[in-house]
């Protein structure tokens, strides 16, 4: 089994639905959700839109390799309503992107792992220093405490639900 750290995340519709279906999808097509980080609410980053998201970290025990991960990944976010085009950052229903798998370093023209803006990102290294704080970056050899700490990311990110036995407390 291997441990992938997935970024969920979404500024579209019914956001906190389209995380826990995404989340579901997830454990049941491609392995066992065995990590949650609290929800967060972000400004968008990389584009301007008054819609902010709501975004997840989770972590995946799967028998899957990473392209196989992706196309699965793939495959939920057109079920929840994806519509991807080629014009950059855009408003989205859902997003999940593959953060790290495992230790592995992957760069191929359809996937690149580690997720290579993740350390740009303060809503992903917030929920990825909650779940993981010493775990290290397979490429900058950092952990992800340090990474949050050293981000210079000036969006807004806020907690916004507390994961608590696997319901949502609203903070």
């Amino acid at each position: 089994m291997k441990i992938s750290y997935l970024m969920l995340g979404g500024n579209i519709g019914d956001r906190i639905n389209y995380l826990s279906r995404s989340i579901e999808l997830l454990g049941r097509d491609a392995g066992k959700i065995v990590g949650k980080s609290a929800i967060y609410e972000s400004e968008p980053w990389g584009f301007d839109d008054s819609r902010w998201f709501l975004n997840q970290v989770v972590v995946l025990e799967t028998n899957l390799v990473p392209l196989a991960l992706l196309e699965i990944i793939r495959r939920i976010e057109q079920i929840m309503g994806r519509e991807r085009t080629n014009c950059g950052y855009q408003a989205r229903t859902i997003d999940i992107d593959i953060l790290l798998y495992d230790n592995q370093i992957i760069n191929t023209p359809e996937l690149v792992i580690p997720h290579p803006l993740m350390a740009e990102r303060m809503f992903v290294l917030m929920p990825m220093a909650e779940l993981a704080p010493n775990l290290s970056h397979p490429v900058l050899y950092r952990t992800m405490a340090y990474l949050k700490e050293h981000c210079n990311d000036t969006k807004q990110v806020e907690l916004k639900f507390k994961i608590e036995h696997n319901n949502h407390e609203f903070i």
